[in-house]
C-alpha cells in the first residue's frame, strides 16, 4: 500500500545553491564518508590504519582525499616532531557534525537493506543495535554537543 505523500518543508531564506548538492560536492566523493566514518567512530587516525580499514583504497587516493577533506575543514592533521615524525588525524567540528548523518545511513541501511548487512537478514532499528546507548548519544539523537 502506498504512503500518503509528506508535503516537504518550504524554506523561508533563499537559497543561493542547494544545500545538499553543496555538501555532496565534497563528501560525495567515493572513499570520503569511509574516511570520515574510519576517522570519528572507528579511531582509524593513521594513514596505513585507514588503508586497512577500507579495503580498494589506494595510498594514492587516500592521500587525495585526505587533502582534500583538510581543505574543506573535515578533519585536521596533527604532526609529532618526534623522530621518527607521526601524523595523524582527527575530525574537526565540521567533521564532527556529519557523524549524526552516518548514523542516520546506519539506520538506512539496516532498515532497507538488510540482506546486505546482517547475517540473518532481518531488519534493525538503531535501538536494537545499540541498545546500551539508550537512544541518547548524540550521533543518535542529531543533538548538538
Amino acid at each position: 500500500m502506498a504512503s500518503t505523500p509528506v508535503e516537504p518543508p518550504v524554506p523561508i531564506v533563499p537559497f543561493k545553491n542547494c544545500p545538499i548538492a553543496t555538501s555532496l560536492g565534497v563528501l560525495g566523493r567515493k572513499w570520503s564518508l569511509l574516511i570520515i566514518r574510519d576517522i570519528g567512530w572507528k579511531r582509524a587516525d593513521r594513514f596505513n590504519a585507514l588503508l586497512r580499514t577500507i579495503p580498494g583504497l589506494t595510498p594514492r587516493m587516500l592521500a587525495l582525499r585526505l587533502s582534500e577533506l583538510e581543505d574543506a575543514d573535515m578533519i585536521h592533521r596533527i604532526e609529532t616532531h618526534n623522530s621518527p615524525k607521526l601524523v595523524r588525524w582527527a575530525l574537526t567540528k565540521k567533521g564532527e557534525d556529519i557523524m549524526p548523518v552516518l548514523m542516520r545511513l546506519v539506520a538506512f541501511g539496516s532498515r532497507w537493506f538488510p540482506e546486505r548487512i546482517f547475517e540473518d537478514e532481518r531488519p534493525r532499528t538503531l535501538a536494537e543495535i545499540y541498545p546500551e546507548n539508550g537512544g541518547n548519544h548524540p550521533w543518535i539523537t542529531g543533538a548538538p554537543d
